[in-house]
């Protein structure tokens, strides 16, 4: 009898590792998303905070963890006069489980809510005068909090609720000085409007809060929450990637051919981040070090939609009935390529705790064997069921990540014990290039840096290049024969055992050298919070 729990880590690990050939993060993944931009997940980030951080992993943030989740993907800098405001009929949360049992144990909840200071200008003279609103959502340069120039102000509210997240027990998140309402940045609009880069890198930074949080432990109660555009962070050759993987197998296993090839399409555009610094102490539970996160954004079931809307703004719609989830992410690339087509719109309303029903994609994935055909090259392990990717991905790495208890699921997870690493010192291939770095698992011990992904992810890790080495079976001739990181079967569920071995992994050596053309790790970022970078202007 078919496991009931397990989970599309595995999924998302031949998804994250096929991911290499495949996409952006969960941008328009699933059919009925693309409907609903902004609602629509594209990012997920998890990681201890390594701004200010020593060469040892010390000071500065390094008791924090950031989590950052991205909406609205690829917005065109330019794309006025409304720009990419939040919804605000929608719920957007971020869950954090600490015990490992698949279901949500704290959640962040956030809810957002637009101003119209309907900004008016007198136009004609004498009797004939009348005031009139304004088109734009701005009457002139803008550089403070509540800009008196801005026509729309968008604010908004922050509940931590503890338990299931619509029955447990939720308090309201605060400004260190009392207030329960956040200002949010207007988009980058341009330079006319709010200054070049360095100047709206200072106005957004003006709406970085200072937070307390109910609930946590003493003197580790306090944090940062930023909600804003930034720079679209994932790096992607989205165009040909999509168009069959229009590249050659010789350019994407040939390591000197990184941005010779391939271009990051994507870096043009901007994304929302909701982020989110919290001290790890008040995210974890007991002796459990290991956290697991995702985000989801829900709709409520039923609207309407008013023939004669009243003034204002955003009126047209009125929601109602229960909250409805309709968007999900933890690993990045599952839904894209690991889901079946059929299946997308039921991931992206699934809970962790009910991955079962997507086990097949993830022991028997068509990703590799797709890959095999539009490469012309057999890059399909034969290690069926893909117990590698269902370790690694469904219960976390054994001595790096994985709880004490779990149940495979679907989620990022991140090892809260394992001390961060400054920016410039981060291995952009994770825990899989420490491996590689050290000369194999059995020289773990030497690792300067696994603090990356998958062991949670930061805006450094090139996630896409891990996952093609993932789902080409580079794991397995990492680990080698000796099955250190417990890759040949996953504990409790006896029908997941296979032999992980190098001899199965068609591309051999190779496997460990795959990637997309693409290099993550010249992204610009910023080093302190929120990390990803100030956005493109919509104006030169």
């Amino acid at each position: 009898m078919r496991p009931n729990k397990l989970t599309l880590a595995a999924l998302a690990a031949s998804a994250v590792c096929a991911a290499g050939l495949s996409m952006a993060s969960s941008h328009r993944e699933a059919p009925s998303i693309t409907a609903s931009p902004k609602v629509d997940a594209t990012d997920f980030y998890m990681f201890r905070s390594y701004e200010g951080v020593s060469a040892t992993g010390t000071g500065g943030r390094s008791d924090y963890v950031t989590l950052i989740a991205n909406y609205q993907p690829l917005q065109a800098p330019y794309g006025g006069p409304n720009y990419f405001t939040m919804d605000p009929n929608a719920l957007y949360e971020i869950h954090v489980d600490n015990n490992g049992d698949a279901r949500e144990d704290i959640t962040f909840q956030f809810r957002f809510q637009n101003k119209l200071n309907n900004i008016a200008l007198p136009i004609g003279t004498g009797a004939a005068q009348k005031s009139v609103a304004i088109p734009l959502i701005q009457a002139g340069a803008v550089a403070n909090l509540n800009d008196a120039n801005l026509n729309l102000n968008e604010t908004y509210s922050v509940n931590i609720v503890r338990g299931d997240r619509r029955t447990g027990a939720s308090s309201a998140v605060t400004k260190t000085a009392g207030a329960a309402s956040f200002e949010k940045p207007v988009d980058y609009i341009g330079v006319k409007t709010l200054g070049n880069a360095a100047a709206y890198t200072t106005y957004a930074n003006r709406h970085i809060h200072d937070i307390r949080i109910p609930g946590c432990p003493a003197g580790k109660d306090t944090g940062k929450v930023f909600v804003g555009q930034r720079q679209e962070g994932f790096a992607v050759n989205l165009g040909p990637i999509f168009d069959l993987v229009n590249a050659t197998a010789a350019q994407v296993t040939n390591p000197s051919l990184i941005n010779a090839f391939a271009a990051n399409s994507i870096q043009n555009t901007n994304v929302t981040s909701i982020a989110l610094e919290v001290h790890k102490d008040c995210l974890t539970a007991g002796t459990e070090t290991v956290i697991g996160g995702w985000t989801t954004a829900s709709l409520r079931q039923g609207q309407i939609i008013s023939g004669n809307p009243a003034s204002g703004h955003q009126t047209a719609v009125k929601a109602g009935g229960a909250w409805t989830q309709v968007s999900r992410l933890g690993q990045p690339l599952v839904n894209e390529v690991v889901i079946g087509l059929r299946d997308k719109d039921k991931f992206n309303a699934s809970k962790p705790s009910g991955d079962g029903q997507f086990l097949d994609y993830v022991t028997n994935p068509t990703l590799p064997a797709l890959l095999g055909v539009v490469l012309a090259t057999n890059v399909a392990p034969t290690n069926i069921p893909r117990t590698d990717l269902a370790t690694v991905f469904l219960t976390g790495i054994t001595g790096v990540n994985k709880p004490a208890t779990v149940t495979p699921s679907e989620m990022l997870r991140l090892n809260t014990a394992i001390g961060p690493v400054q920016f410039a010192d981060q291995n952009r291939l994770g825990v899989a290039g420490e491996v590689l770095r050290v000369g194999g698992v059995a020289n773990l011990a030497q690792a300067k840096d696994l603090a990356g992904f998958p062991n949670g992810r930061r805006p450094k890790d090139d996630v896409v290049d891990i996952a093609l080495v993932a789902v080409a079976g580079g794991l397995c001739v990492i680990n080698g024969d000796n099955n250190s990181l417990g890759l040949n079967g996953v504990p409790g569920v006896p029908s997941l055992t296979s032999q992980c071995r190098a001899s199965s992994v068609p591309l051999g050596a190779a496997s460990a050298a795959l990637h997309d053309g693409v290099d993550q790790a010249v992204v610009p970022f910023l080093t302190t919070f929120p990390y990803l970078n100030t956005p493109n202007a919509g104006s030169q």
